[in-house]
């Protein structure tokens, strides 16, 4: 490898992560787009909510969420050890602070799986470090065959999340990106692209002054 070589590659390593959000509403695919890029790209980490929610059959605590009573979410709150946090449907969901905050400042991106609330309140705290996405069902009807397919609620909880969407679809604007899950390979080839974009921002390009510097040096 030659010298320039190796510089590039110490640049790309001195960048700072960035947080990247998904939102959309419940079966618009936001968690199968998470989960892709989870195992296409190993330089983002997801972020794992804690949440007082019961565990569903299948899920693993520590992987899915970290499942914590009432008591430690509220202590959590309380002593400013979530980055975010919300009520969804009765429950609470929070981002812990101390591993992102970690794992921005070791370079790596770490993926956010949430809602519009739980954005709004990272952009307050974090504005620099954050990208978003929203995105879109193709239909309504085509939203609640998929929230059937799947098959993980009763049909009280269907209708809850379809009453829901509405409201989900009103902070669209406040995204930075947008995108319409109509095909998910599509989908998830304008994440990568956004991921992409994004990590190349002079921003979040801290070595680049003292590479001009040393430019301008040899001029």
């Amino acid at each position: 490898m030659t010298a320039s070589g190796g510089r590039q590659q110490t640049n790309a390593i001195a960048r700072r992560g960035l947080m990247l959000v998904l939102s959309s509403p419940s079966g618009a695919g936001k968690t199968t787009l998470s989960r892709r890029l989870l195992e296409a790209d190993p330089g983002v980490a997801l972020s794992i909510s804690v949440t007082t929610r019961k565990q569903r059959p299948g899920e693993v605590d520590g992987r899915d969420y970290h499942f914590i009573d009432a008591a430690r979410f509220e202590s959590m709150v309380e002593m400013g050890e979530l980055l975010e946090w919300a009520q969804v449907f009765g429950h609470r969901y929070g981002t812990p602070r101390a591993p992102v905050e970690a794992a921005l400042e070791s370079g790596r991106d770490v993926l956010f799986d949430i809602d519009w609330q739980g954005t709004q309140q990272l952009r307050e705290r974090a504005r620099g470090d954050m990208a978003s996405i929203f995105v879109f069902p193709p239909s309504i009807p085509e939203l609640e065959r998929r929230l059937r397919v799947r098959a993980q609620d009763v049909e009280r909880v269907i209708q809850e999340r379809m009453a829901k969407a509405g409201e989900e679809l009103s902070h669209w604007a406040e995204y930075d990106y947008v995108i319409v899950n109509d095909d998910i390979e599509r989908a998830f080839d304008q994440v990568r692209k956004i991921l992409a974009v994004e990590r190349l921002k002079r921003e979040r390009q801290p070595w680049i002054s003292a590479f001009v510097r040393r430019l301008q040096d040899e001029l």
